[in-house]
């Protein structure tokens, strides 16, 4: 493979994580899709990113679990509240 083919894989896989991140979110902010469901598809997320980039695991966390993070109290946890 070139250089080129190289880079276009490179971001056609952080494209299809960014999908997967992106499906995630909006799974948080659906009320009626169950915590523990939610939970599995991040671990899959998770694990989905340490087999294509296991050196970028700290990036992942701070960008993504972060995110996640604060979707889940902004989002889930005011349903528990009511």
């Amino acid at each position: 493979m070139t250089m080129t083919a190289n880079n276009q894989a490179a971001r056609q896989t952080m494209r299809e994580l960014q999908r997967m991140a992106d499906r995630l979110c909006t799974l948080i902010l659906t009320s009626d899709y169950p915590d523990i469901d939610i939970t599995i598809e991040r671990a899959s997320l998770r694990s989905k990113c340490e087999e294509l980039f296991p050196d970028r695991m700290d990036l992942y966390d701070m960008v993504y679990e972060s995110r996640f993070d604060r979707l889940m109290e902004q989002f889930r946890e005011e349903e528990s509240e009511e």
